[in-house]
């Protein structure tokens, strides 16, 4: 735990972890044609490139209406400023596209915390949990991947972590499903702040 509260750079993962989660997944494949059990952006690579093209188009567009509108999770301004007022490195890796990850921090009022060479989107690194998010952040930052916090909502920050040889955070779940993936596990962001 005090491993922890030592740590100076942190990434976070976005929708649903800084902002209340929003994307209806099963809707947004249903209108792509993709199947439910497929990862949508896998799908989506493997598609001829006029109809990925296409596909990509519209996804960008219905989750830029979702950044506009995004909201703050419970914590996440607090957790993210007191990190940033502590000098801490923070960083994004999102499955978004980047443009949007600026938006959405606009929208939540964070964009100031984090430089935008620092936000990685579906076109900056393979998507999670493929670790290269986090092992470019390590390089650029000039740290070893040990000293990286992955702070996400989802199984897939988890496993990018473990792949990474970070340490994992689970927040804004109740409880936690993956506890072999995860350092740590708190409710929130704000739970997450008061471990810190």
């Amino acid at each position: 735990m005090n491993a922890l509260r030592d740590a100076r750079h942190w990434v976070f993962d976005m929708d649903g972890t800084l902002t209340l989660a929003v994307h209806d997944f099963p809707a947004i494949k249903r209108v792509l044609g993709i199947p439910q059990e497929d990862d949508i952006l896998h799908h989506l690579a493997a598609l001829p490139a006029e109809e990925a093209a296409q596909k990509h188009a519209w996804l960008l567009e219905h989750e830029r209406e979702l950044a506009l509108a995004s909201r703050p999770a419970p914590g996440a301004i607090e957790l993210v400023r007191a990190l940033c007022g502590r000098g801490c490195q923070l960083g994004i890796l999102t499955r978004n596209a980047h443009e949007l990850a600026l938006l959405t921090l606009q929208a939540i009022g964070l964009d100031d915390c984090f430089a935008s060479a620092d936000i990685l989107g579906r076109d900056e690194a393979p998507p999670k949990p493929h670790p290269g998010g986090l092992l470019h952040l390590a390089e650029r930052w000039a740290v070893t991947p040990q000293e990286l916090v992955m702070v996400g909502d989802y199984r897939f920050d988890l496993e990018c972590a473990q792949a990474a040889g970070a340490r994992g955070v689970l927040v804004n779940l109740p409880d936690n499903p993956w506890p072999e993936l995860t350092a740590l596990h708190a409710r929130d962001c704000g739970e997450l702040l008061t471990l810190l």
